[in-house]
């Protein structure tokens, strides 16, 4: 599927200078890696939503340790490291 994309002109500079400098060679490979970028970080964000998700479903649950306990066990674990 063919597509046209409007970047404005601050964008199409960039993206003109990336081929001129050869560090890309068309303006298509430009703009598949951006996409290519953008959908790791939606993969990235949906993996932190889901995190986020069963953390709080496990802090309602009561599934949790308080702060104080947490911070017992890493001083202990950590006391005499510098």
């Amino acid at each position: 599927m063919a597509s046209s994309a409007n970047l404005g002109q601050q964008l199409e500079n960039y993206v003109n200078e990336l081929v001129k400098s050869g560090r890309y060679n068309s303006r298509s490979e430009v703009l598949r890696e951006g996409v290519r970028l953008v959908e790791e970080r939606e993969k990235r964000l949906m993996a932190l939503d889901l995190a986020i998700s069963q953390g709080i479903a496990d802090a309602e649950a009561g599934r949790f340790k308080p702060i104080s306990d947490v911070a017992a066990r890493l001083a202990a674990k950590y006391d005499g490291r510098s």
